[in-house]
């Protein structure tokens, strides 16, 4: 599992407002919401290598 880095995030009361109604449909705290769209938009970018979802647990190999 990656360790994971704490940000301060300014983000408009708006935007934050609409990723609260998003991860809330998707029952995603906010933070995982945002993270689940940073990594989705590097992805399809081309920005990062396709990682394993951490919800789906390690590989034992086979």
């Amino acid at each position: 599992m990656s360790k994971k880095k704490a940000y301060p995030l300014r983000i408009s009361e708006h935007v934050l407002d609409a990723v609260q109604r998003w991860a809330d449909d998707e029952l995603r705290s906010v933070n995982a919401q945002i993270e689940y769209v940073l990594r989705d938009a590097l992805l399809k970018a081309g920005r990062l290598k396709h990682e394993q979802d951490p919800s789906e647990g390690e590989s034992d190999g086979q």
